[in-house]
């Protein structure tokens, strides 16, 4: 591959026999296409809003913390020997809490299901009304929010943070970034702490965390999520919308012509310019170019420029342009929520009617009400005892000094009530079998303790004499596990294997 010197120096050359062509300067090019290719990250200065969105995300940010702060320690009774805490991912014995439900492994279907129902809430409201979800309760919008109110609390609004970053250091300022730094650092470590509470007894994982005996798993895990949270809240910010997270490029497919979105009404802003006291309006929109609407945006966009993916709906620039077009003694609304449809038949002269249901909101509602009419079901017939029975493979069956043939099984019997449970085990459909367990009487009951799991050594032997009415070498029957109390049993069905060819060895 030529070098870029060497590429320089033939042009050069071929310029010489054409005297009269401009020579292109390829440093300058390439110098040019970096700057172009590889710009710069221009900070942005949230400016404090005031109006209703602002005062909605205020609340919506207050709510949304205290949930996920205090939600580990909320109690919910469940009976002896079990945890007491509402929601627990119990990772030591496989099981998640949640309230009154009770999540096993083998019952993940429950967790798919609610997140296809959260998927298709999000497609349903994107298509109603845009990136609401953007705007208002993603976890990353909801702690930049707050590492803005922090930075904002020791900096000062947009102005004061500005000319604080073009200051020189001294002591004044460093005393200012370090303390905003230090209170993120200390949000970070609450959230990564409340994180980690979800998977322990918070008070019992809170007391060992302090006192320094908390398993190493807890420490890395905190610390990952608090490194996690001050990067991308405090630092990161806009960035992770605009270029890390993927729901900007994919909620395109969710919204069209009827969807509400933040807009700006060029029709009536439009021209825009500046504006004194006493001027006419006539000729003119009513948009003065305060850039107000840039100024509170977190993104840092221009409303004004239409639709973008930047954009994450947080509706902050309507309360802003609000604010001056009550000052400019103008109507409110330059900036809101429209459809595309209402916009393009308000600059005709028209006006249409919000359209918010339509077949695609209509589809999704649909999938909704069908997966929790599924999940509803699944619950209602949901079993509270688990079977399951294991042929042994190797030997697949013994053939004892009497001539009888006995095969080996594990059993493990799951008790999902919060009590514990007496059962008994019998063979169906197996004429003459005798059954024994390992380390049990015979006819001894099976005690499985409190949301437990008890697995078993079952021996199932057939006599020499049953043995001749077995017209195959494998004979299907089943092994019923039989509630004391509750009477009825549950059959799990498994096979007897015998010697293909009759008595010579045990294999």
């Amino acid at each position: 591959m030529m070098h870029l010197d060497q590429y320089i120096m033939a042009i050069d050359k071929a310029a010489e026999a054409f005297p009269g062509v401009e020579r292109l300067d390829a440093r300058a090019v390439n110098r040019k296409s970096d700057r172009a290719l590889y710009a710069g990250r221009e900070k942005i200065y949230p400016k404090l809003a005031h109006g209703r969105f602002r005062t909605l995300k205020w609340l919506v940010m207050a709510v949304t913390l205290a949930i996920y702060y205090a939600l580990p320690w909320l109690r919910w009774q469940r009976g002896p020997d079990l945890p007491d805490q509402a929601v627990l991912l119990d990772m030591a014995h496989n099981r998640f809490f949640f309230f009154f439900l009770e999540i096993w492994p083998q019952e993940f279907y429950f967790v798919t299901g609610l997140l296809v129902l959260a998927a298709l809430a999000l497609f349903l409201v994107t298509s109603a009304a845009g990136r609401v979800w953007c705007g208002y309760t993603c976890p990353q919008t909801v702690w930049t929010d707050l590492m803005i109110l922090v930075e904002r609390f020791w900096q000062g609004d947009r102005n004061a943070r500005i000319r604080l970053d073009k200051e020189r250091w001294g002591p004044v300022k460093l005393l200012k970034k370090g303390m905003t730094h230090v209170s993120w650092l200390a949000i970070a470590l609450m959230t990564g702490g409340a994180f980690v509470f979800y998977f322990r007894d918070a008070p019992t994982l809170a007391d060992e965390l302090v006192a320094g005996t908390a398993p190493v798993i807890a420490y890395l895990f905190l610390g990952i999520f608090m490194l996690t949270t001050y990067v991308l809240g405090g630092i990161a910010r806009e960035q992770l919308c605009i270029y890390m997270c993927p729901w900007p490029r994919i909620q395109g497919a969710m919204v069209d012509h009827e969807t509400l979105l933040v807009s700006y009404k060029a029709y009536r802003g439009e021209p825009r310019g500046p504006h004194k006291k006493g001027q006419s309006w006539e000729g003119r929109g009513d948009c003065v170019d305060c850039k107000a609407c840039v100024a509170v945006c977190p993104t840092g966009i221009d409303i004004r420029d239409g639709s973008q993916l930047e954009c994450i709906q947080c509706a902050l620039c309507i309360d802003a342009c609000n604010d001056i077009m009550a000052k400019v003694g103008r109507p409110r609304g330059l900036i809101g929520y429209a459809t595309i449809a209402k916009q393009e038949a308000a600059a005709g002269g028209k006006r249409l009617p919000l359209r918010l249901v339509r077949a695609r909101t209509l589809l999704y509602a649909g999938l909704i009400c069908a997966v929790c009419a599924i999940m509803l079901a699944a619950l209602a017939n949901r079993s509270t005892l688990e079977i399951n029975v294991l042929h042994d493979r190797n030997p697949a069956y013994v053939l004892l000094s009497d001539g009888s043939i006995r095969n080996g099984y594990t059993v493990k019997i799951l008790n999902k009530r919060h009590e514990p449970r007496e059962f008994e085990l019998e063979v169906a459909g197996l004429a003459g079998a005798q059954l024994a367990i390992l380390g049990m009487e015979p006819h001894a009951r099976i005690r499985v303790a409190t949301d437990d799991l008890r697995e078993l050594r079952v021996f199932v032997t057939l006599p020499r004499a049953e043995l001749a009415r077995l017209t195959q070498s494998v004979t299907p029957f089943a092994l019923m596990v039989r509630d004391v109390e509750a009477g009825p049993g549950t059959l799990r069905a498994t096979r007897f294997q015998k010697a293909p060819t009759e008595p010579g060895r045990i294999p």
